[in-house]
């Protein structure tokens, strides 16, 4: 009786962590549905066919709106049939979000999850720190945690 306690109780931790297990190099992209900044619903597994950099970030934080700067540089550069760049802010409040979008010229598609930390994204990522930058290849699968901009110049230039 005490093993098949133990066999449950196991099984239960092993479901529990299973289920929000944090996503690691050579993982598949998550279907996660979040809201645009105008107001549709995306799933973020429907981008594919092009190399993905998945950037997590918050209107509050300075790194962030300091890399929002390179990451429109960069935009600017991409061929986007071939790169694409998603913005998944971890705001609590939309329109702090929306207004920082605009204030640093961000044109690639931009999702919230506004439970912070607590995010399902932010979760199933494992994003413990902002910003966070997941790459993934053509076929959606990760290739990079926060990739160094050396490393991604050198897939945008492999791709033109």
């Amino acid at each position: 009786m005490r093993n098949l306690i133990q066999y449950y109780i196991l099984l239960f931790v092993a479901i529990t962590f299973s289920t929000y297990a944090q996503i690691k190099v050579g993982d598949k992209i998550p279907s996660v549905l979040l809201k645009s900044s105008n107001d549709k619903e995306i799933n973020i597994a429907s981008i594919n066919g092009k190399y993905l950099l998945i950037d997590f970030w918050a209107s509050w934080c300075a790194p962030c709106r300091a890399g929002n700067k390179k990451l429109v540089k960069l935009y600017n550069q991409l061929d986007t049939t071939k790169f694409e760049i998603v913005g998944i802010s971890l705001d609590k409040d939309p329109s702090k979000w929306k207004n920082a979008i605009l204030k640093d010229k961000i044109k690639y598609l931009q999702l919230i999850d506004p439970n912070g930390f607590e995010a399902k994204s932010a979760v199933l990522f494992g994003v413990e720190a902002l910003p966070s930058k997941f790459l993934f290849n053509k076929e959606g699968i990760l290739i990079s945690i926060n990739p160094s901009e050396e490393e991604l110049n050198k897939i945008i230039k492999n791709e033109k």
